[in-house]
């Protein structure tokens, strides 16, 4: 095959490289479109010290939840807690950093990660403690707060269908984070449901370009709702 091609056959490839104390991006809005099989490497590896950014930290048993259990996740950078047991017992003892940022100001962090911009001014959160500390400018008669760019080691993200250049198509709300937490690692994993040849599909349907794909691989899902809802018969 070409050198374009980003194809991995085993997850161990996959995330080879993988150490403690690093930053890891990770797609996915709570269980939709979460990288669950490169989640369940990570938590093989058993590595240890890391930054988690992500929008949730997924569920008691899946998703990232599973990092939580023998605390490999040292931070976690996320906009809300969910109904993760287990994430909300390690932030209110201490045991696990937590850093609650709005999910519009942290999607903004990838994004302009992945597109070099260090930082920004939004005026979300301004005059909350999140807000404290930073820097404020006012823009148009009203106060912003100095945003930093987030970046990381790995990102590892979920897509419906790819290329084997690693060209990429989300599906429906799966495509949530994972478009800017693609851009935004130094070394991007991507997992997707199909891999077909280059060519196979529409150019003018791509969300995530394979230039910003290391490795690929496909695999099988479980695809969970995490909250069902139903009305009574």
């Amino acid at each position: 095959m070409s050198g374009f091609d980003k194809v991995v056959n085993s997850y161990e490839e996959a995330m080879e490289g993988l150490a403690d104390g690093m930053t890891v991006l990770a797609g996915g809005f709570g269980l939709s479109g979460i990288p669950e099989n490169l989640i369940n490497q990570i938590k093989k590896l058993g590595v240890k010290d890391l930054t988690v950014v992500s929008n949730n930290c997924g569920v008691d048993g899946f998703g990232l939840g599973i990092l939580l259990e023998d605390k490999q996740i040292k931070k976690m950078v996320a906009s809300y807690v969910g109904e993760n047991k287990l994430f909300e017992r390690q932030m209110m003892s201490g045991e696990l950093e937590v850093e609650l940022t709005p999910q519009g100001t942290l999607a903004e962090k990838l994004r302009a990660g992945g597109a070099g911009i260090p930082a920004f001014f939004t005026a979300t959160a301004y005059g909350t403690p999140i807000g404290e500390g930073k820097e404020v400018r006012e823009f148009h008669g009203r106060p912003h707060i100095l945003e930093q760019a987030i970046t990381g080691d790995f990102s590892i993200v979920k897509a419906w269908k790819a290329d084997r250049y690693g060209n990429a198509i989300y599906r429906g709300t799966a495509r949530n984070f994972n478009p800017e937490i693609a851009t935004a690692g130094r070394i991007c994993v991507m997992e997707v449901e199909e891999i077909v040849e280059p060519g196979e599909l529409d150019p003018n349907y791509i969300h995530t370009p394979g230039i910003f794909v290391d490795r690929l691989i496909q695999g099988t899902f479980e695809k969970r709702i995490e909250r069902r809802t139903v009305r009574e018969a």
